[in-house]
């Protein structure tokens, strides 16, 4: 049978292996709340899969076949999802394999729902999240609802999760990593960025962009593009492009924004489209590439028939989402912010967004490197980027599903950093670190497991807050 011609609902049980990632929960708790038998393996036990486990979903976390519960073990009956994450040495994904199971990636089961409802795609190698958990607000707020699977715990919902029985509109995040986004079929897209990443898998910045190009050609005809302004790629739908206008750059997309500004502790900027001009938009997350994000979701809200009202009133309300920009804490002197950036383009969209908040204030920085292969192919952007900070604490970098590459190190990455405050710290002594810093902006900047030490700074700043009062 072809994956395409699957009828999901001739299952009764979905087995996940790898169900803790933030795409594959999603998907997990989707078929939960939907009535299916839900059962799943991850490797480490975390937040998302404490929360699957309340919601009744049956986890375990070592890697055996004793462990899967017996009426998954029907294949006629179990539909197997799985990550490309997941080593292909897995013992419960061979048995699956051997047995005859039909086994289907996250992507493909995400491109078997967007064939059944109006799929509303965010791609790009930066902002996804952070845009599609954007639309999925606005849209919910509105007169036209919606479903979305999204990659990050949006602080407004809570969850990564959005389901709406009535809404023909789903929301996805299109992952370029393994190619995922092209099992997709997108009625509608915002593409971000096409900056390249993922060169372990595609090889080279020419197959990046061939990838997206793909991608590209699989919006609906019917549909529409929203894509930022610099990007050359070949749509048969209407194409929208967008961007930000500075006094150093003038844009000459069909839609921008102007006048960024902070006012009063409020995040404004002003809209231009065709004969639209909307005066001082009030946006809850404050940041340059918030704000070009913004951009995309209006543009794309106003092509499904948003009021001006409904896109303002969403984008006041909207929360963001854990892990970008996602403050956790501020004094009068000190403000703490942690950030999943792991691009040198998004370290770089922080650090100037930082700047622009926070222009007197010192900047120190905890970026924990994810992958080798990342800091191989970005070593040069990452030492440019990692040297705009007045104080710099590196951390090893996280393997996440790689073996080391000789010679790329933290070491290396900070030999060819030009920052004097700059060194190596493990947890422990960044911890130390942190106790003795007073004033300033503090970051922590990554997407590995630096995430762990967030509860533990907070808990110090508090601390030394009290103490100090």
């Amino acid at each position: 049978m072809n994956d395409e011609q699957i009828d999901i609902k001739a299952y009764t049980n979905i087995y996940f292996v790898g169900i803790g990632g933030i795409g594959m929960s999603a998907l997990a708790r989707y078929f939960n709340k939907s009535n299916w038998n839900v059962a799943g393996y991850d490797k480490t036990e975390t937040n998302l899969t404490k929360e699957l486990l309340k919601e009744g979903v049956s986890i375990h976390f070592d890697d055996h076949v004793e462990q899967i519960p017996t009426i998954f073990k029907d294949k006629t009956k179990t539909l197997v999802v799985f990550t490309p994450a997941v080593n292909n040495k897995n013992k419960e994904l061979t048995y699956f394999k051997i047995n005859g199971f039909h086994i289907l990636k996250r992507s493909q089961v995400l491109g078997l729902l967007t064939k059944t409802s109006k799929g509303l795609c965010v791609a790009g190698t930066h902002g996804k999240t952070t845009t599609s958990t954007l639309l999925a607000h606005l849209l919910n707020e509105s007169h036209l609802k919606c479903n979305a699977f999204l990659g990050g715990i949006a602080s407004n919902f809570d969850s990564n999760l959005v389901m709406n029985n009535t809404s023909p509109y789903t929301v996805i995040e299109a992952d370029e990593f393994d190619r995922s986004f092209l099992q997709l079929h997108p009625f509608a897209s915002i593409i971000t960025s096409i900056d390249a990443d993922h060169l372990d898998i595609y090889g080279n910045q020419e197959s990046f962009k061939k990838g997206f190009q793909e991608y590209a050609s699989l919006i609906d005809s019917t549909g529409f593009s929203i894509i930022k302004s610099g990007i050359e790629l070949k749509t048969n739908c209407k194409q929208i492009t967008y961007g930000i206008s500075t006094k150093r750059a003038i844009c000459n997309a069909d839609a921008k924004i102007e006048n960024i500004r902070f006012e009063q502790g409020v995040f404004l900027f002003d809209f231009k489209y065709q004969t639209k001009t909307w005066k001082a938009v009030e946006f809850g997350q404050p940041g340059i590439h918030n704000a070009e994000n913004a951009l995309a979701c209006i543009l794309f809200c106003l092509e499904l028939g948003l009021s001006e009202e409904e896109i303002r009133s969403g984008l006041k309300s909207f929360r963001g989402v854990k892990r970008r920009f996602d403050y956790h804490f501020k004094s009068q002197n000190l403000t703490y912010i942690d950030d999943y950036a792991h691009h040198p383009t998004e370290i770089n969209a922080l650090i100037n967004s930082v700047k622009l908040l926070y222009p007197e204030q010192k900047i120190r920085a905890i970026f924990q490197p994810h992958l080798f292969s990342r800091t191989k192919d970005f070593m040069k952007d990452f030492c440019k980027e990692l040297s705009c900070v007045d104080e710099l604490l590196l951390m090893d970098i996280y393997p996440a599903r790689e073996e080391p590459i000789p010679g790329i190190n933290s070491q290396k990455l900070l030999a060819a950093i030009e920052n004097s405050n700059a060194g190596i710290y493990n947890a422990e002594q960044i911890l130390e670190r942190v106790a003795k810093i007073k004033d300033g902006v503090l970051l922590t900047i990554g997407a590995g497991n630096i995430d762990l030490l967030v509860p533990k700074i907070k808990t110090i700043l508090n601390k030394n807050t009290h103490i100090c009062k």
